[in-house]
């Protein structure tokens, strides 16, 4: 295909090939998020060529190459993917690890454009944009171009309230979502959202990883940072606290101090309207009415 259009977390998002040889490819995860017949906030033309950063450009952060399995991590190759500033545009170098040998690309983005390119140099002239790790990057600089949020969580909905769960790996993100899901409610998602500041309040929506996914979204209106415990206690946290321990979890490339301070005023905004709690909890169905009767008690208070 010679072009297509998605609807990701309320981002309108446009790819379309540069070049009449170039024929573009959609993963099976992307299905659901399919948009038709809206005008995309970004386009991201895509080029089946090598891109060559101009001489001045310079390298501000890399990434080695980790794959994290059963809780344990194993570097790969110190080179996996970098960021590289180009006067007022940002270029994103990356090896494609999981498709054709050799492939190679570079997302170029800019300061106030909504026309991004896309460089993928290699073997074949079929492209998967948003083949790994470029559908992470992408949508982590979306999130910096709007001062939203992209981060490590699960996400529920119940009774038309939103709780969003964080922590870090191992701390039972999955668990507690399956827990909210076997109570019957519906399950944002387990693994990362994104979280935006929209007109009627803050509101999280999950992001393709499964092939199985379709687009869900929730007011967010409790935030917990979750631990394993031997009964469910809360305890509540206000201020820098609760901002920090938030952070810790956002995916953030700080090489920008400017990205910094818009991470951290989104974070003020969310943790300053929003509840925010400390939990440990069972890892058994006991979890959800605990949160729910808390819920309730607060709301009448």
């Amino acid at each position: 295909m010679r072009n297509f259009h998605l609807n990701i977390a309320d981002y309108h998002l446009g790819f379309e090939a540069a070049e009449p040889s170039t024929e573009l490819m959609l993963a099976e995860k992307f299905t659901n998020f399919r948009d038709k017949g809206t005008t995309p906030g970004v386009t991201i033309r895509v080029h089946a060529r090598t891109f060559r950063p101009q001489q001045q450009a310079r390298r501000v952060f890399h990434a080695p190459y980790i794959i994290e399995s059963a809780d344990k991590k194993h570097k790969v190759n110190d080179e996996f993917w970098s960021v590289w500033q180009q006067g007022k545009e940002t270029l994103i170098e990356t090896i494609l690890p999981l498709g054709l040998t050799g492939r190679k690309a570079w997302l170029k983005t800019g300061t106030g454009t909504n026309a991004w390119d896309l460089y993928v140099d290699g073997p074949g002239n079929r492209i998967d944009p948003l083949e790994y790790p470029l559908d992470g990057l992408l949508l982590y600089y979306l999130t910096v171009m709007t001062g939203d949020i992209f981060i490590h969580g699960s996400g529920v909905s119940m009774n038309n309230k939103g709780y969003f769960f964080t922590g870090a790996s191992g701390k039972g993100k999955t668990t507690i979502a399956r827990l909210w899901n076997e109570a019957g409610a519906t399950v944002i998602h387990d693994d990362r959202l994104i979280i935006r500041n929209k007109k009627a309040g803050f509101v999280m929506y999950n992001t393709p990883v499964y092939n199985n996914e379709s687009p869900r979204s929730s007011p967010v209106d409790s935030i917990f940072i979750i631990d394993h415990g031997t009964t469910n206690k809360l305890v509540p946290l206000q201020n820098s606290e609760a901002l920090s321990l938030v952070m810790a979890n956002c995916i953030q490339h700080l090489w920008d101090p400017s990205i910094i301070v818009s991470l951290t005023e989104t974070l003020h905004q969310l943790t300053s309207q929003k509840s925010v709690y400390r939990l440990y909890f069972r890892p058994d169905k006991s979890v959800v009415p605990f949160i729910l009767m808390n819920d309730s008690k607060r709301n009448h208070t």
